[in-house]
């Protein structure tokens, strides 16, 4: 199992690099950098690949929709080369608060267009001149489009790999499948071990019927909030605020994936109490009104036995990545939590 982290710079981008350093030392395997609506993660990725040696990087994701698939595909490659094959490309389709609200593009058909990009991808890394005719994407551009002079077209560098690891950001059950099918790797949100088998068991067996042996097995990268100690558990409830967020802020009334979610977990009650108390502006109520018992099941959080049992669970569950995010307020002992978890789990 792979510990990982999300990288959250609020304390300022190169000081949180500066730390990552140490992470690395202590046996961190992986770092995400987020793209919402702040920095690109491209830049930041490329910084981190300097700064470091051993630590792998991967996008946690970018949004299938602003680069065309093509420029997706040399950025991986580019950003794998200044790594040195460390990098892993996250996808995802965002949402279309943030897609048609920051950017000005239309939010349609996120399935199709992704297993489409994914190809696309994976054909310019094999360096194959690029003819390709979707539905959504057509390269080069046919004639009667444009001026006419588009010719096919491979990549001049040779990337360092054919393959770069895709991992796809889903928690529906379609995307799911599709993850499960295409991707190297499979990212949900909000990931409930007793749970998950119930809400992504079939989604998850049907893209795995279709899936080349070639991929290998499927990566389950999932997010929990982590501190480990005796008096740990007095920070669950910091775990409350990001769970409150999605619950009832990302998206609007009958239009948001996390809300659904809860639903399928058994939370349907609760999360609408969630959503209404968050999309009055009553945040912190939205907070303590998050279930205590989804709480708990999403997080490492507690004594080191308690941990290590909740680790157990995930495993059981397929999981085979930990993107902590670590709670403690000190960052000597965020780094001590990721160190110690990185025993429990070796």
């Amino acid at each position: 199992m792979r510990i990982g982290m999300p990288l959250s710079y609020s304390g300022g981008f190169k000081e949180t690099v500066d730390r990552l350093r140490d992470y690395e030392r202590a046996g961190l395997d992986i770092v995400f950098v987020p793209e919402a609506y702040s920095y690109d993660a491209i830049s930041q990725l490329g910084y981190i690949a300097a700064r470091t040696e051993r630590l792998e990087i991967a996008s946690g994701v970018l949004q299938i929709y602003t680069r065309t698939p093509t420029l997706t595909a040399m950025t991986a490659a580019g950003l794998d080369h200044v790594s040195d094959g460390r990098f892993t490309l996250g996808l995802g389709a965002s949402g279309p608060q943030v897609v048609e609200g920051f950017h000005g593009v239309p939010y349609t058909a996120p399935l199709a267009r992704t297993r489409e990009i994914v190809e696309i991808c994976r054909a310019v890394w094999r360096r194959e001149r690029l003819v390709h005719e979707g539905r959504h994407y057509r390269v080069p551009l046919p004639p009667g489009e444009g001026t006419g002079l588009g010719v096919p077209l491979k990549l001049i560098n040779r990337p360092l790999r054919e393959r770069i690891p895709v991992v796809l950001a889903a928690i529906g059950p379609r995307n799911v499948a599709l993850a499960a099918e295409i991707a190297e790797g499979w990212m949900p949100m909000f990931f409930h071990p007793e749970k998950a088998a119930g809400v992504w068991g079939a989604a998850l067996a049907e893209g795995t019927a279709r899936r080349d042996p070639s991929l290998g097995a499927l990566d389950v990268v999932v997010s929990p909030p982590l501190a480990i100690g005796p008096d740990a558990g007095r920070l669950l409830d910091l775990a409350r605020p990001q769970l409150a967020l999605y619950i009832g802020g990302m998206g609007a009334r009958g239009h948001n994936f996390y809300q659904d979610l809860a639903r399928r977990y058994g939370y349907g009650e609760e999360a609408a109490v969630v959503q209404e108390l968050y999309l009055s502006g009553r945040k912190e109520a939205a907070a303590a009104a998050v279930p205590e018992e989804l709480v708990r099941a999403t997080s490492l959080v507690g004594p080191v036995s308690y941990v290590a049992e909740r680790l157990a669970a995930f495993r059981t569950a397929g999981v085979t990545t930990l993107q902590v995010r670590p709670l403690a307020p000190d960052a000597g002992q965020r780094l001590a939590d990721v160190e110690r978890l990185k025993g429990l789990v070796s």
